[in-house]
């Protein structure tokens, strides 16, 4: 067995009895005709099953129209990108070749796609209860209330507020490269933090979401330097 599906298993905590499963949540159309976009649809219902779930016990006095837009807020691209993100699956991913040179791992749709297809491939394998503890597992680290923002804030203000209190300079963006034909561009991001003389990059399908793909991944970036992201 490949050792990146082995430590991924690991982070996952489940050990999948068809690898063939896993091997296939993680294959980007592009790849190879047997691909994970089946495996997304279903993973997205058992995501938005397992969360509400979560929620009815734990937000147990929300009305329902509360619990809908918590829930929406938990399950959306960007939280599901830092999930995957955080996870590794970008080293993973099986991308065709001109996915790659176009940056696919690192587009935030691209990620947060395979995620829900793992969530999808857990399912089949093993059930909605496991399926259900590995969500539960990933939402661990979220404080879960009406004023949530799930995963925080968002990556570019957080990144912000940051510096800010640090009484560093605001990151610098500039657009890179712009990738695809016109009718389905995206944008590859330089964030720049002056004082650490470090740059990160990041896509999305706008300027905007390839500015906050890049804020995540310097952010990740800044994680990795001992002591710097402490309060």
């Amino acid at each position: 067995m490949n050792a990146d599906l082995i430590a991924l298993q690991q982070r996952l905590n489940h050990s999948f009895q068809n690898l063939r499963l896993l091997e296939r949540a993680l294959t980007h159309r592009s790849f190879s005709a047997d691909h994970n976009e089946r495996l997304e649809f279903l993973g997205d219902s058992v995501l938005n099953l397992a969360v509400s779930g979560l929620l009815f016990e734990k937000l147990s006095d929300l009305p329902e129209g509360d619990l809908s837009r918590v829930r929406a807020n938990l399950v959306k691209q960007e939280t599901l990108f830092q999930m995957a993100a955080s996870l590794g699956l970008a080293s993973v991913l099986r991308l065709g070749d001109g996915e790659k040179r176009s940056g696919g791992h690192k587009r935030p749709s691209i990620l947060a796609d395979a995620l829900e297809a793992i969530i999808g491939a857990v399912y089949l394998d093993a059930g909605f209860d496991t399926a259900a503890a590995m969500v539960r597992r990933l939402y661990a680290g979220v404080e879960l209330s009406t004023h949530m923002s799930a995963m925080g804030k968002d990556p570019k203000t957080e990144l912000q507020e940051w510096l800010q209190a640090r009484k560093m300079k605001l990151p610098a963006y500039r657009v890179v490269a712009t990738l695809g034909e016109a009718h389905k561009q995206s944008f590859d991001v330089e964030c720049s933090v002056t004082e650490f003389a470090l740059s990160e990059r990041g896509i999305g399908a706008s300027r905007r979401a390839g500015e906050q793909a890049a804020a995540a991944a310097m952010l990740q970036r800044l994680a990795s330097r001992p002591g710097e992201r402490s309060a």
